[in-house]
């Protein structure tokens, strides 16, 4: 069967290496491949390469996430409250959309820091992946603050939580000071901006957890200015592998090792920089 990753671009992607890894030591024979899809092109994708038959199902990434729900049949609950899909299931000819994102993040993000009942987390950003975040975190947590560049985006999302969430405008990051939890869930940090970060570095504190869930460059400004000042620090690619690995249990019915593919998508990721 074959897999693809549906985006533009994708070249850069390491979820192909993670994936078929998974799938050898499963002893599968399907094959995951990037597939460049600009939104232009989601409508003849989906008639040529996706309801065929040796479709197994797809990962989806930017700029397709929300686009791409005009062509499915049904949304998985995790879509539905995302208000985006990021991995495709097609069984007997219905083709259904679910989202991996918040459920693989908060996997990551637990395994480090433990139990979230207690914690204090701001999170930036209000886009998709902050969406899906935000969602699974606002039950979990204590208290969640949403700092976003557009107030008026981090007001629609915080009213759509619960009573224990707020939010700001990115300028006004004092709240960082009395938070245990910081997670980055925009693009800043990432190729063309790694030097470039969402949080100015005098609010960050040694009893921090700084979680940024870019994964490309491994360690971004962020993690570096927390670093240095001893917070802890957990990026990006954990969150990318538990995403996967719920995709591939969607397609498989199979949990894989999630180290195996972590080896891999971080083999994928030293291979680009040489």
């Amino acid at each position: 069967m074959n897999f693809y990753l549906l985006g533009y671009p994708v070249g850069h992607s390491v979820s192909p290496a993670m994936q078929n890894a998974a799938f050898r030591e499963e002893g599968l024979p399907h094959k995951y491949s990037s597939l460049e899809v600009r939104p232009n092109k989601l409508a003849e994708i989906m008639k040529t390469r996706i309801r065929v038959a040796d479709f197994g199902g797809a990962s989806v990434t930017i700029p397709n996430k929300i686009e791409i729900i005009k062509y499915l049949d049904e949304l998985a609950q995790t879509a539905q409250t995302a208000g985006a899909v990021n991995t495709l299931e097609y069984r007997e000819g219905v083709l259904t959309g679910h989202n991996t994102d918040a459920v693989g993040g908060i996997r990551a993000l637990t395994e480090v820091y433990g139990n979230l009942s207690k914690a204090k987390v701001v999170l930036i950003g209000a886009g998709g992946a902050a969406n899906a975040l935000a969602t699974e975190l606002a039950p979990k947590v204590k208290k969640l603050m949403i700092l976003n560049r557009s107030i008026e985006k981090a007001q629609r999302l915080s009213e759509r939580l619960g009573d224990n969430t707020e939010y700001d405008s990115i300028l006004n990051q004092t709240c960082i000071e009395y938070s245990d939890i910081v997670i980055n869930a925009t693009p800043l940090g990432m190729s063309p901006k790694i030097n470039e970060s969402p949080v100015i570095p005098k609010y960050l504190h040694p009893n921090l957890l700084v979680y940024d869930i870019i994964y490309n460059p491994l360690k971004t400004k962020l993690m570096s200015d927390a670093e240095k000042i001893g917070a802890k620090i957990l990026g990006g690619l954990w969150m990318l592998v538990y995403q996967g690995l719920e995709a591939f249990k969607i397609w498989t019915g199979i949990e894989p090792r999630a180290q195996t593919m972590y080896d891999a998508a971080l083999g994928a990721l030293e291979a680009m920089r040489h």
